[in-house]
């Protein structure tokens, strides 16, 4: 799983720098994602490790950057779009692609976590 945060944290940079630029490098908040994409670069890295302690505390605090994630961006997709149709605007297209391609990412990845977890239980690799 160390390795698939890697690249789940490679897609998060991406997304932040493709969504700076792309919004002619305006907007810091259009990093977010590339923030939580190091973060989870960071862990990643440190979870390829022989100890097996060391790997699941690091993976387990990348299953909560991962979620922590994953609320923020739902909810902050779902706020800025519903508080643009409340005002009869349309909402910042790029700014809710981002955002709601931040949630789905991070979506995948902690599920991912949280099958790996179940099934390191349930063949005795705890």
């Amino acid at each position: 799983m160390a390795k698939i945060s890697l690249l789940f944290a490679t897609l998060l940079i991406v997304l932040g720098l493709v969504g700076f630029f792309g919004t002619g490098s305006h907007f810091p908040t259009a990093l977010i994602p590339a923030w939580f994409g190091v973060a989870l670069a960071v862990f990643g890295w440190l979870a390829i490790s022989p100890d097996e302690k060391k790997r699941k505390l690091f993976m387990h605090i990348n299953v909560t950057i991962g979620l922590i994630g994953l609320l923020g961006a739902a909810w902050r997709a779902l706020s800025a779009y519903g508080n643009a149709r409340a005002a009869g605007v349309d909402p910042n297209k790029i700014a809710l692609a981002s955002q709601l391609t931040m949630a789905g990412l991070l979506l995948v990845y902690v599920l991912m976590c949280v099958k790996s977890f179940i099934d390191a239980r349930r063949t005795g690799a705890v």
